[in-house]
């Protein structure tokens, strides 16, 4: 609705392409999806010229909810917009034609828009956790690249904007991808000539990619005296910015580049404050530093300053513990300074185009009100009758499970649900198969019910035998717990190996690229970590010391198999649980679990190095193993209770469906075929969900989420068994008995998916066509039992 009266508006006009010397533009880069356009001006009481918002080239049909929404607000409130781009694909694979694509597509996304469309392709280039950083001969060729097609299709409308990070930590971690030394690129990086790449070598210099591609020219420089280290609240010290702007990075930035090259000047910035940390305060930091970025923009010695954008987020520190609010207007007593300062200031404020009356903005794909409702009805209505039909209609009765053998097949079906999650999500694809398996049935992913089910096998399996002989038992899971840990090491290695080999493009597997939902937090989105950092150091002698400790601890490796891990450690433990479990401790088994799950998730403590601590904190996570063991070394007696208490499974699927009803509120769309329920405001949505259902720490409404849905599924599995069999267990069956198998073989069909040029455009159709493919492709060497002597089961 809100497009249609946008593209309804008089034909566009680029507005004025700059402000006026020493009057810069008010602008703002918000966490969408979570704040809006409007309410940040409400709650500064001004506002922005210029709103910010992420885009990927290539462009993915899924952001297009995510871009007419934000163009939407942005006309609304009269402002600019910055498209920040952020490659998805290696440098190298953005040519002439995958840049005309992109510019053609912005161009039909912006058309009605009435204000100038800021375009910052890829920032950050100087830094080492951008998949694109450090690559200056690969950079300068694409950001020409793009900037001709935007000439080409654009007619001049959009500006190019070049903004490298602040160089004062330069050149930061050594990215995977920067030229080595001795080769032709690394003397570019190395600009002093004194054979070292280091913090005397300019930042910035080595990405410049001419006057003729760059129109104008930005730098992110924030407040942030913790050089990525522990949170510190610190007070902004006396000339702090103009230092930043002008000798940062063996470069005066501002001076050479905005001066000398005659271009306007883009300040990205904000202040850091973690409220945990103690130190100065919040309103003395912001207040500080806001001060400090007014008058440093206004002032005659930057009066080519044309635009002051302020990173309106929060984020996360050391893996999730120390939270960071960047937020200019979090406080209304901060806002209000800050509405002060600014009105004493010649900085430019919103509307700066014309504002169509009646410009509202709706988001896409959404069900509200009624409609919402309807579907909390139709569920209720639903729950009544999978409820009723069993007892109501006598044929029903034989759909029920009866299967006389000791291997359980819900069980299994229901691992192969979970394996299939897992396979679908590491895969990465947009593609319609999200629709199902991104929190579709609740707060719960692959992860939780991957782990879970290893738990339950493990009791199922080997509590029989712990009865009869323990020390076997003991033999058997240390054998199979070695025999999984030198699987992870042949992956981590075999994976490793992989990347040496120039045609084979390995970055799926050797980098994480940050979606926002981790410990990094929302700002996070878009940083890629290098997984095989400082391995490469293996080809050196002597080899440095931490390097053999860090591979033997699985310290490297692909994100997509680092729970392997986590259930080598639990495996190795799982013994002792059998053992108090024998001699009918299960009460203090699960009062020391959960007190281990309580630890974890208010310390956030590590006890190992390993990877897999990152995603699945080893104390935290172990909660789910061990309920799956206790319910599986005890499988008969749960299901003979629930089965005479009744009032209990209806309970449990009562909340499961309450819970996944609650899920679809979520403002994260998959793609343009996803829809959402509006339930909350979008910021109270994600407070709630932040505080219940996060995932890396498993917030104690994901891990009731967890245990309900599976008692659920189990129940409607015991009921409805016979039609669910002929529909999909033939399928789902035979892999969850292998998920193990599946679990390592996923990982070499995503290494061919990465390297199969047609499945990275993003195309939803061709994609899920692809998903089908590759999961038939598992079912088939599942049953066919191939290399099932090799890789375990």
């Amino acid at each position: 609705m809100g497009l249609m009266v946008l593209l309804a508006a008089p034909p566009a006009h680029a507005a004025e392409a700059e402000p006026e010397k020493g009057k810069p533009w008010l602008g703002a880069v918000l966490e969408w999806g979570e704040d809006t356009a409007a309410g940040f001006s409400g709650r500064l009481g001004a506002g922005p010229a210029v709103f910010g918002h992420d885009i990927t080239i290539p462009y993915r049909d899924s952001e297009r909810n995510d871009i007419d929404g934000f163009l939407q607000q942005a006309g609304a409130e009269g402002a600019h917009a910055l498209l920040t781009v952020k490659p998805a694909v290696p440098l190298d694979q953005l040519g002439a034609p995958e840049a005309e694509a992109f510019a053609q597509q912005v161009r039909g996304l912006a058309a009605g828009f009435k204000g100038q469309l800021l375009v910052r392709f890829a920032p950050d280039m100087n830094t080492s956790w951008v998949a694109w950083g450090q690559q200056p001969a690969a950079y300068r060729e694409a950001f020409q690249t793009v900037a001709a097609a935007f000439r080409k299709y654009d007619g001049g409308r959009a500006a190019m904007v070049w903004a490298p990070y602040l160089g004062k930590d330069y050149p930061f971690d050594r990215n995977r991808n920067a030229p080595q030394p001795g080769s032709e690129g690394f003397s570019v990086l190395d600009t002093n000539g004194d054979g070292a790449w280091d913090g005397k070598d300019s930042a910035y210099a080595p990405f410049y990619p001419g006057d003729d591609a760059v129109d104008w020219v930005g730098l992110a420089a924030y407040h942030d005296d913790t050089a990525g280290g522990a949170a510190a609240n610190t007070l902004p010290r006396a000339g702090e910015l103009q230092e930043m702007l002008t000798d940062s990075g063996s470069e005066n930035f501002y001076g050479t580049y905005s001066e000398g090259h005659n271009k306007p000047f883009l300040l990205q910035t904000a202040a850091f404050y973690s409220p945990a940390s103690g130190g100065a305060s919040e309103a003395d930091i912001k207040t500080g530093w806001w001060d400090q970025v007014v008058t440093t923009a206004t002032s005659p010695g930057f009066a080519a300053t044309a635009a002051v954008v302020w990173d309106e987020r929060t984020s996360t520190r050391d893996t999730g513990v120390a939270s960071i609010s960047w937020l200019l207007t979090g406080h209304p007593d901060i806002a209000k300074a800050a509405l002060e300062r600014l009105k004493e200031s010649p900085m430019v404020t919103g509307p700066l185009t014309g504002v169509a009356s009646g410009i509202t903005y709706d988001r896409s794909n959404t069900l509200s009100g009624a409609a919402a409702w309807t579907v909390a009805a139709a569920m209720v209505i639903l729950l009544v009758a999978l409820w009723q039909i069993p007892r109501r209609i006598n044929a029903a009765t034989a759909w029920s499970y009866r299967d006389p053998s000791t291997r359980d097949s819900r069980v299994d079906l229901l691992r192969g649900v979970a394996i299939v999650f897992v396979v679908v999500n590491h895969l990465g694809m947009a593609s319609l198969f999200q629709l199902l398996t991104q929190e579709a049935v609740g707060f719960v992913s692959g992860a939780e019910l991957f782990v879970l089910f290893s738990g339950l096998v493990v009791g199922m399996v080997y509590g029989p035998k712990a009865r009869e002989d323990f020390g076997r038992v003991v033999d058997l899971t240390t054998r199979r717990a070695g025999k999984l840990y030198l699987t992870a090491l042949a992956v981590l290695i075999g994976v490793f190996l992989l990347s040496l080999l120039p045609f084979f493009n390995t970055e799926t597997l050797t980098t994480f690229v940050d979606q926002g939902t981790g410990g990094a937090g929302h700002t996070g989105t878009g940083r890629s970590y290098d997984l095989y950092a400082g391995m490469s150091s293996l080809f050196q002698f002597p080899v440095p010391p931490q390097v053999l400790p860090a591979i033997v601890l699985l310290q490297f490796g692909p994100w997509q198999f680092n729970v392997m891990g986590l259930y080598v450690v639990l495996l190795l433990a799982s013994p002792l649980i059998l053992a108090a479990l024998n001699r009918g401790q299960a009460i203090w088994v699960l009062a020391a679990t959960l007190v281990l799950y309580a630890v974890g998730a208010v310390t956030r403590f590590r006890i190992l190095p390993s990877q897999f601590e990152d995603s699945f904190p080893l104390l935290v996570w172990q909660v789910l193993f061990v309920l799956g063991l206790v319910a599986g070394y005890h499988r008969r007696s749960i299901t003979a209770w629930l089965s005479r208490h009744a009032w209990a499974v209806v309970a449990c699927t009562a909340v499961a469906f309450a819970l996944a009803f609650l899920s679809w509120g979520n403002p994260y769309l998959a793609n343009n075929y996803d829809v959402r329920l509006a339930l909350l405001p979008d910021a109270s949505y994600r407070a709630m969900y932040d505080a219940f259902f996060s995932r890396t720490y498993l917030a104690p409404g994901r891990l009731l989420n967890v245990l309900v849905l599976v008692v659920a599924a189990y129940a409607f599995l015991s009921a409805y068994w016979k039609p669910v069999e002929r529909a999909l267990g033939w399928f789902l069956v035979p892999l969850g008995r292998a998920t193990l198998y599946v679990f390592i073989m996923h990982v070499v069909l995503i290494a061919v998916v990465a390297n199969i040029p047609a499945l990275q455009q993003q195309s939803i159709f061709l994609n899920t066509a692809a998903y089908a493919v590759v999961l038939a492709l598992l079912w088939a060497m599942v049953r066919t039992r191939f290399l099932f002597r090799i890789i375990p089961t």
